[in-house]
């Protein structure tokens, strides 16, 4: 019994381990992120930062290797919120007045 407590531990830290994600600079409203996850990830990722910092979400700029370039991006300014190339940007759900 411990050796299976043992290795479905294990095996859990090892896959989570698989791809890491962190934000290299953080300047106003522009995010670098280093990130060796899938796109998408990145992208929910990125949106939940900015969202963190009060604004409406992130804004996908460029990509160049691990590195991907985000501005956050404030209701107030009218500006689109771009996703990566291939993702979506998911929606908030709002609940209905009565």
């Amino acid at each position: 019994m411990k050796k299976i407590l043992l290795l479905t531990a294990l095996s859990g830290s090892l896959l989570s381990g698989c791809y890491s994600t962190q934000i290299h600079m953080s300047m106003g409203n522009m995010r670098l992120i280093s990130s060796s996850a899938d796109p998408q990830e990145v992208m929910d990722f990125a949106t939940k930062t900015c969202k963190g910092d009060f604004y409406e979400g992130a804004s996908f700029l460029s990509k160049a290797g691990t590195e991907y370039r985000f501005k956050c991006v404030k209701a107030a300014e009218n500006e689109v919120l771009t996703p990566i190339p291939g993702t979506t940007i998911a929606s908030e759900k709002k609940a209905d007045a009565k």
